[in-house]
């Protein structure tokens, strides 16, 4: 994107990503308005291109290839995601409340939520059905029915509610999809209405022929009483078997948007005036299916949320900027391409419908030129390199990464400590090298560290969740009870208002992951500076003995307790290169608290968390301490999804090379699995050497609570080092 040096002063939030709201990212990223803070908000971090979908239920597409990346766009758009799901919007207030997450202000706000096709008042649809949209639980569960009728583990019978376009076209694709899995499907199309197609009366002889040719039954005028695990049960009591019944008879809108107190349809959608303002609400604008056009109604289609994307673009601007808004004029008529099952499609406009081959093809080219406007997202120019400049023996010119990926080189760091001697106190027990140092506290004895982390996403809820955790990790792994923190921020250059918003959010997160720590935020302190960073400083309480880097002994069993790889994957994201689910995936780890595995391990000998220095460097540090060496399996060893793939690529953190040096591992290659020992960890997990008769009780434990947990290794006699299994000591 392209960067902008004005302070920020307004927040403009897209709550949903839908094809209007994505396609205004796309334009916001190549020019975004100065001083204007971007948020989105959906529940996924990927939205859906609903006119792929009965090309992905017949199997024409993967599902990646009708997914648009959320984190990938929103990077390039400049904007923080946050993941999660909008509950409420309170218009008078500028606040919009996303579950888990409290509430986030705004003061312009853009609704694209699309529309769902849940049946929550026909008993056991939601047991036992699945609505075709939101498209994520419905491809989920299409993929997994056809997976066990291909091993013949579930009869090829599926029913479809609804005989819109959107049902028949379903049936039409399900039936395709099964025939080619070599199955003979029993497919039916459920129609309350006395016919098919009530929008497409031209089109009705066409769809019932293309029907018949796949032996599809329907049943018109027909009541459905309940849906139970072995199908759809009639009003009349005529049982329909069915392994899977999809929902989609008709468009709903999302019930909250009416428990928003926002005016709204009798169906629930939100009432939108020419210039796409929620009526009665000047900075709230709504578009896409959730929107009803009350100046010019019109039926729930996407070509009208991607003509709305330019309109809506400059209206939410203008908006922002005090300038005047224009009027979105909605065509009439549009061109319907009602896909076959097979490769072939029957076109539909202004009463002349025909079928052929090519406009399948024509519908794929449509449809395949439309994402990608998202992949790969447009290059934007890079500021212009000094012509002139001082020698610099560094190679890489690389992005500084964020999180622990930014850390100082661990060689300048451990030189640096080394130079400040050893505690002089006789009441500090433990100088600098191990996690925490422990203090004596007239006998009570406290451990205390600091940590903190440059800004690796915009969400600053998130971040300083993640980052409240990293610092929990440090009093965790040494044993202790978390007690107390100090906070240090450093915002980005913002207004005073946006300064209370974004240390609302990160406040209320740090302090919810504290306190369910044991620990309360007793203080802290703030500043103004280039960019996001959220530090603190925890003490926590020790009933025992500390649990140091030091105490390994050779045989004990080496456990880790989280994937690697988040360096990697972090430093991807910054570059636009990594898959959002895999992005998703990292976050919901990092953001989980560690307490739990830490007690598990509380009888360890030695442990430490895995954190800037990567996992050889942290267990180059038990094994120094403990004067002994270590051995690795590096196919035991558990990685985050996408990582191995992405380092295979070259793809490293900032301090990657800096760990490498600090760590060698004798008998590592050039592999990728061999270059994420050495990849830098934000709120990485626990490296514990436990006794080997304990081990895999350890272990089990870890699984039960959660934690995708794995046996990597041991402890050896020799010097002190790491090698990897099969390859000799030096």
């Amino acid at each position: 994107m392209m960067q902008s040096a004005a302070p920020l002063s307004r927040d403009l939030v897209l709550v949903g990503g839908g094809h209007a709201h994505a396609l205004m990212l796309r334009m916001w990223g190549m020019d975004p308005l100065p001083g204007a803070q971007l948020t989105v908000i959906d529940p996924n971090p990927v939205a859906p291109y609903t006119g792929m979908l009965p090309g992905l239920v017949a199997g024409h597409y993967r599902r990646e290839e009708l997914e648009i990346d959320l984190v990938k766009l929103a990077r390039f758009a400049g904007a923080r995601l946050v993941v999660g799901a909008a509950t409420r919007i309170d218009a008078e207030a500028r606040r919009i409340t996303v579950a888990g997450r409290g509430d986030i202000s705004y003061d312009v706000a853009s609704v694209d939520v699309g529309i769902h096709s849940g049946m929550p008042n026909l008993s056991g649809f939601a047991a036992h059905g699945v609505a075709a949209k939101p498209l994520g639980p419905f491809a989920q569960a299409w993929d997994g029915f056809v997976a066990r009728v291909a091993e013949e583990a579930a009869a090829p019978q599926a029913a479809v509610i609804g005989g819109g376009i959107a049902g028949i076209e379903l049936a039409l694709a399900m039936a395709h999809r099964l025939q080619g899995a070599g199955a003979r499907p029993e497919i039916t199309l459920i129609e309350r209405a006395a016919e098919i197609a009530p929008d497409a009366p031209v089109a009705r002889a066409r769809l019932l022929a293309a029907l018949r040719g796949y032996g599809v039954q329907v049943l018109t005028g027909a009541e459905v009483r309940a849906i139970s695990r072995s199908g759809v049960e009639m009003a009349d009591g005529t049982p329909i078997p069915a392994g899977f019944v999809a929902g989609a008879a008709g468009a709903r809108a999302h019930p909250w948007l009416a428990g928003s107190d926002l005016p709204v349809t009798d169906a629930g959608f939100l009432r939108v005036g020419p210039d796409l303002r929620v009526e009665g609400h000047e900075t709230l604008f709504a578009a896409g299916d959730c929107a009803h056009l009350s100046h010019a109604p019109r039926p729930k289609a996407g070509v009208y949320a991607v003509r709305a994307a330019p309109v809506l673009r400059d209206n939410l601007r203008a908006a922002l900027s005090g300038q005047a808004l224009r009027a979105f004029l909605p065509q009439r008529h549009y061109l319907k391409l009602i896909s076959l099952g097979r490769t072939s499609a029957l076109a539909e406009k202004a009463g002349i419908a025909f079928a052929a081959p090519l406009l399948w093809r024509w519908k794929d080219r449509i449809d395949r030129k439309f994402m990608a406007k998202f992949d790969p997202l447009p290059e934007m120019p890079e500021p212009e390199a000094p012509r002139i400049a001082a020698l610099n023996e560094e190679t890489t010119q690389e992005p500084l990464c964020g999180g622990c990926g930014s850390k100082v080189a661990p060689e300048v760091l451990s030189g640096m400590l080394a130079a400040q001697g050893g505690a002089a106190r006789p009441d500090i027990l433990t100088g600098p090298g191990d996690d925490a140092a422990v203090l004596d506290l007239g006998g009570v004895r406290q451990v205390l560290t600091t940590d903190h982390l440059r800004g690796f996403t915009m969400d600053h809820g998130l971040m300083a969740r993640v980052a409240a955790l990293h610092a929990l990790g440090d009093i965790w792994a040494m044993g202790a009870c978390p007690q107390a923190a100090l906070v240090s921020i450093t915002l980005p250059r913002m207004s005073e208002v946006l300064q209370a918003r974004r240390m609302s959010e990160i406040m209320e997160q740090a302090g919810d992951a504290l306190r369910a720590a044991g620990a309360e935020i007793i203080g802290g302190h703030s500043t103004v500076g280039a960019e996001l960073s959220i530090g603190f400083t925890v003490t926590g309480l020790l009933e025992g003995d500390a649990i140091t880097t030091a105490g390994a002994r050779p045989g004990d069993v080496l456990i880790l307790t989280r994937p690697i790889g988040s360096g990697t994957l972090l430093a991807a994201e910054m570059r636009g290169q990594a898959r959002g689910g895999d992005i998703r995936a990292l976050w919901d780890v990092l953001a989980t608290p560690q307490g739990d595995a830490a007690a598990i391990l509380s009888d360890a000998r030695a442990m430490t968390d895995v954190t800037g220095f990567g996992l050889a460097g942290h267990l180059w540090a038990i094994c120094r301490a403990s004067d002994c060496g270590a051995v690795l399996d590096p196919a035991a060893i558990p990685l985050f999804s996408g990582a191995e793939a992405l380092a295979a690529t070259g793809l490293r953190s900032t301090i990657w090379a800096a760990n490498r040096r600090a760590a060698l591992v004798t008998g590592a290659g050039e592999d990728a699995r061999a270059a994420l020992l050495h990849d830098p960890q934000t709120a990485g997990g626990f490296l514990a050497a436990v006794a080997s008769d304990v081990a895999e009780d350890r272990l089990r434990a870890l699984r039960a609570a959660g934690h995708d947990a794995a046996i990597i290794g041991q402890m050896e006699e020799g010097a002190p080092g790491v090698r990897l299994q099969g390859v000799a000591q030096p």
